[in-house]
């Protein structure tokens, strides 16, 4: 209900808002600027579906042959003390445990590629237990939410957009990003074990030291490194640990005696229907967002932002990362772009530059995750998902400035 009304709103704020310029200041251009906007959100939500097929036929083929040889069913047997707890809802040797798992673990190595099929089979996987189609349980909310936080171990793609844009130590966004993510997380994770009477017992606070403690030796390893070995041992790490888990999953599948080229198929076939299946819900949201931002919305709320925050007497530097901010919960590329921009107009080592760099990898993009994983399964009752994502959109945010202020302020 909640991702209803907020979808509404961006078309109401994008009408009022288009309303005011035109009566207040003659601008007729707006009208077709928000049209224009809704024709190629239309043609980028297809784009995105159409990008997304090749890597979802690959990677649900990968995951079919890990599932019939075995190796998604032992990823959900080593974490089911954990994911039991947070998901009471899914028998402790269900398969959706070790797509959980995957496709966490991916989206903590920054592995966005494989992280989303990996998240979408889970989904698959979910529904199956669930009695009422159209309606996320509790479980569903639970991942939704700890993908919409993003924990991150290793940014790449922030690294990466830093060294082109000319920063002299590209890597000096790390650590803060990895403290806001992990901070998004807890907060995201907190409060929705509340809400869902979820029982904070020692073997939950014992696997958050545990990731803790992950955390704090990532920190600790890659500060001991020169800064220009950073990106590249966090590259090859990653995409060293993806191809072992290709490996790992054939052999797997080879032990089982099964025919892994036929099971590949198999697979691949649901990662097609999946990608044809997400483009309406695509769509519906992309176009939204770019009507609300061709209006004007975006650009005069952080006037007013900087507004207030000027007449408060508090500094004003990091409301120039204030787009990338509000973007982020909306669109990837959007955010992305926003914070190119601040970088090519202020320079890459800028303050508000490593600010705005810090919020685009505080979280993930929490209105593209709902569209792109409900949609996969066919729910369209998200309950109160949309909300406690936005939570820890916000509280990944805030973090973000803070450490941003702490490290280079």
């Amino acid at each position: 209900m909640a991702l209803n009304w907020i979808w509404i709103a961006f078309f109401a704020i994008a009408f009022i808002m288009a309303a005011g310029r035109t009566i207040l200041y003659g601008d007729l251009a707006v009208w077709s600027d928000i049209m224009n906007s809704s024709f190629s959100q239309a043609a980028f939500a297809f784009e995105i579906s159409l990008g997304l097929t090749g890597v979802l036929t690959l990677w649900l083929g990968i995951m079919k042959i890990g599932e019939k040889g075995g190796v998604i069913n032992y990823f959900g047997r080593l974490i089911s003390p954990f994911f039991s707890r947070l998901f009471p809802g899914i028998p402790k040797d269900h398969p959706a445990m070790g797509a959980i798992f995957m496709n966490i673990s991916a989206n903590m190595l920054g592995l966005d590629n494989a992280a989303t099929p990996m998240g979408l089979q889970a989904m698959q996987e979910m529904q199956k237990l669930n009695d009422k189609k159209d309606t996320a349980t509790d479980a569903m909310i639970m991942f939704l939410v700890l993908n919409s936080s993003g924990l991150c171990l290793i940014p790449i793609s922030i690294m990466m957009y830093r060294a082109q844009g000319g920063a002299s130590n590209p890597t000096d966004i790390f650590l803060p990003i990895l403290i806001a993510t992990a901070i998004a997380t807890l907060v995201g994770l907190v409060a929705l074990c509340i809400k869902q009477k979820i029982k904070m017992d020692w073997v939950i606070w014992s696997w958050l030291l545990g990731i803790g403690a992950v955390v704090t030796a990532v920190v600790m390893y890659f500060n001991s490194l020169p800064a220009d070995r950073v990106e590249l041992y966090s590259t090859f790490a990653a995409n060293v640990i993806l191809f072992c888990v290709i490996i790992a999953f054939i052999g797997a599948g080879v032990r089982k005696r099964i025919n892994v080229y036929d099971t590949f198929i198999e697979g691949a076939k649901e990662g097609f229907k999946t990608a044809v299946m997400i483009i309406p819900y695509l769509v519906a949201i992309l176009v939204a967002i770019g009507m609300f931002r061709a209006s004007g919305a975006l650009d005069a709320f952080t006037s007013w932002v900087e507004t207030g925050v000027g007449a408060l007497g508090f500094d004003t530097q990091w409301v120039g990362a204030l787009p990338t901010m509000l973007m982020k919960p909306l669109s990837g590329s959007g955010s992305c772009a926003m914070m190119l921009d601040v970088m090519k107009e202020h320079g890459a080592d800028a303050f508000v530059s490593r600010v705005a760099a810090a919020v685009r990898g505080s979280t993930d993009t929490t209105f593209y995750i709902l569209a792109v994983y409900f949609g996969s399964v066919g729910v369209m009752k998200t309950r109160y998902a949309a909300g406690y994502a936005l939570l820890a959109d916000l509280t990944g945010a805030v973090a973000a400035v803070i450490v941003a202020y702490f490290f280079f302020g």
